[in-house]
């Protein structure tokens, strides 16, 4: 056990980070500018792991901020519908608006437009740092599209600096949009920095490659990062699984095959199902499964927050599914 386990085992998560809209076709396959209809739900990463995270058995708190008007209040109730503790969400008015995504229920030829032109998650200051009581929670997660705008930037790294001191440990998905930052430059930059200061960090081969300068540099950047002791880094590769780094081990893992109906959500429900494993005892590559399944689960259904599963969903689905690849 390690400081990093003990903390996601008390199982109490402040995530930082962006709540949003979710907007998908209707009915399942139909692209976007043919619908008549669309199912709105709960979006944003940060938002759709909380709500993972309650899915299965945890306690999740996001700290982030929300605009003063019927999308803000939209998102607000979507996460209490699904648990998720809103104390620590401060609400802006003024122009700043929530992130809107708009995607299908299909794989070929699939769109996600995505409205984040001045988007208010990215207010949230040291201030509203200051005034979270870190020693509430036993584990902090961010995601890496916070850090991709100031104020929220140094905000995160404040969230951070209290974090350490509280003695929590810190969780990093990468999570790399590049239609949020200014450059790749500032991008590689401070999400180096953001991942140095992390104990569990959690990407796909093109993000490390990314930070590396290079796809062909990601793997070698990922097992730099595992370098430090405690530290957990998880290299995820699609459909060829992950390779988990931790003390000097590296854990192969597959995937669970299903039919997929969209690309998106797989890697908020991966980290979801990831922790709350850990939290409720599995053993570091069994998390990493449990994990991978729950990816499998939202990827073949509509939604994000809503696709995610419950343990007992998840159980089930295990329990059913003929076994993951090699």
């Amino acid at each position: 056990m390690n400081a990093l386990t003990d903390g996601i085992r008390g199982n109490r998560f402040a995530i930082l980070g962006r709540a949003g809209m979710d907007l998908f076709a209707d009915p399942i396959g139909i692209k976007s500018e043919d619908a008549d209809t669309f199912q709105a739900d709960l979006g944003g990463s940060s938002a759709n792991i909380g709500a993972g995270l309650v899915k299965l058995g945890s306690q999740a708190s996001l700290i982030t901020s929300i605009s003063d008007d019927a999308i803000g209040r939209f998102c607000l109730k979507r996460l209490q519908y699904y648990g998720v503790d809103t104390s620590h969400i401060r609400v802006v008015g003024g122009e700043h608006r929530m992130s809107v995504a708009i995607y299908e229920s299909r794989t070929e030829d699939f769109q996600n437009v995505i409205y984040r032109n001045g988007a208010v998650d990215f207010q949230v200051t040291e201030e509203d740092m200051d005034r979270v009581d870190f020693s509430a929670f036993s584990a902090v997660l961010s995601a890496g599209t916070v850090f991709a705008s100031e104020p929220s930037r140094s905000a995160t790294f404040r969230g951070f600096e209290h974090a350490r001191k509280a003695g929590l440990p810190i969780i990093f998905d990468i999570d790399y949009r590049p239609y949020s930052w200014p450059s790749p430059e500032v991008a590689a930059d401070v999400l180096s920095r953001a991942g140095e200061a992390s104990d569990l960090i959690v990407g796909n081969d093109e993000e490390f490659g990314f930070m590396a300068g290079g796809l062909d540099k990601g793997f070698a950047k990922a097992q730099e990062l595992a370098e430090k002791p405690g530290r957990i880094v998880i290299y995820k590769m699609g459909e060829k699984g992950a390779v988990t780094l931790a003390d000097g081990q590296e854990i192969k893992t597959g995937i669970y095959p299903v039919d997929a109906i969209k690309p998106v959500g797989a890697g908020d429900s991966f980290m979801a199902g990831l922790l709350a494993s850990i939290a409720a005892g599995h053993s570091l590559k069994d998390s990493v499964m449990r994990g991978s399944a729950c990816a499998s689960i939202v990827v073949s259904k509509p939604g994000c927050a809503p696709a995610m599963p419950t343990t007992t969903q998840l159980d089930a689905f295990l329990s059913n599914h003929p076994g993951p690849t090699t």
